[in-house]
């Protein structure tokens, strides 16, 4: 089933008096027809069980599917050993509450080149992954699907084939292509139904099976400069790519089901009604 739903909660959520992720997901459900939402531990792993227990059960109460987005500072390829090995920890704590939660997804940031050259950051955040993937199985977190996920600079450890290499380490792996990253990576690279296509194409052909079809997707509208992204924003914000059309167009047309996940500035809930409502549409014109 392809799902839709935001990162976190808007800004209309809380104008609106609602003050906990609790009541998100009756919210989404309801005024939006999501089944998606990404519960964010960016800054860190403070969920507490019991808490993270009553999230999941209010989200499966109105059949929304959570997923979880790992701490931002994840640096597999840091210059620090410590830095290292705190993110295979950091991953760890993320899937334990991702469990809690009753997610199966954590996306993760790999890392970012820092003072080593591409290839040896690449070669230290593949060991990292490796490590972190073998925590997971040693704490008996076996059904955790970890997505890597690919990054709008240059610098960070993510383009779209440093991504598809780190899913074959292992089939635990799923790719969290976000596509607003990737049109600022290139500078503006997503511009048609082709420049999505390749990059669907790609995953076929490098991962194919569930992976290819069931994948992770990020999307947004994003500004970006020479180096790379600046500022994710809204679907009202015209000016900025990518455009969600085509895509909706050959995800109908190929029948592919990822979870989708909006991370517009402050309208994530409204923008993902309107990728559901295009991908829809899409689909009844087949």
């Amino acid at each position: 089933m392809i799902r839709f739903g935001p990162s976190g909660n808007s800004y209309l959520f809380y104008n609106e008096g609602h003050k906990s992720t609790l009541e998100a997901f009756e919210w989404i459900s309801r005024n939006y027809g999501l089944n998606a939402y990404e519960y964010s531990f960016g800054r860190g792993v403070r969920l507490r069980r019991e808490t993270a227990e009553k999230t999941g059960e209010e989200a499966a109460r109105f059949g929304v599917a959570l997923s979880v987005h790992a701490p931002y500072y994840i640096n597999f390829a840091a210059d620090e050993p410590e830095k290292a090995k705190a993110s295979e920890r950091y991953v760890y704590e993320s899937a334990r509450a991702a469990v809690w939660l009753g997610a199966r997804r954590v996306v993760f940031h790999a890392g970012s080149q820092g003072s080593f050259s591409k290839e040896e950051a690449f070669a230290r955040a593949k060991a990292g992954i490796l490590s972190a993937l073998d925590i997971l199985k040693g704490e008996g977190l076996y059904d955790i699907e970890l997505c890597p996920e690919t990054m709008g600079r240059s610098k960070q450890i993510g383009d779209l084939d440093e991504v598809i290499e780190l899913c074959r380490l292992d089939e635990r792996l799923v790719p969290a292509v976000d596509f607003a990253h990737l049109h600022a990576r290139g500078k503006g690279a997503i511009n048609s139904a082709e420049d999505y296509a390749r990059i669907l194409d790609k995953l076929e052909s490098e991962l194919g099976g569930r992976r290819a079809k069931s994948f992770h997707i990020h999307f947004s509208r994003i500004e970006y400069t020479a180096a790379g992204e600046k500022a994710h924003r809204t679907f009202a914000d015209g000016e900025f790519g990518p455009d969600f059309r085509p895509l909706a167009r050959l995800l109908a047309r190929r029948g592919l089901e990822p979870v989708i996940i909006c991370e517009s500035k402050g309208t994530m809930d409204k923008d993902a009604a309107e990728m559901k409502r295009q991908y829809f549409e899409e689909l009844e014109r087949l």
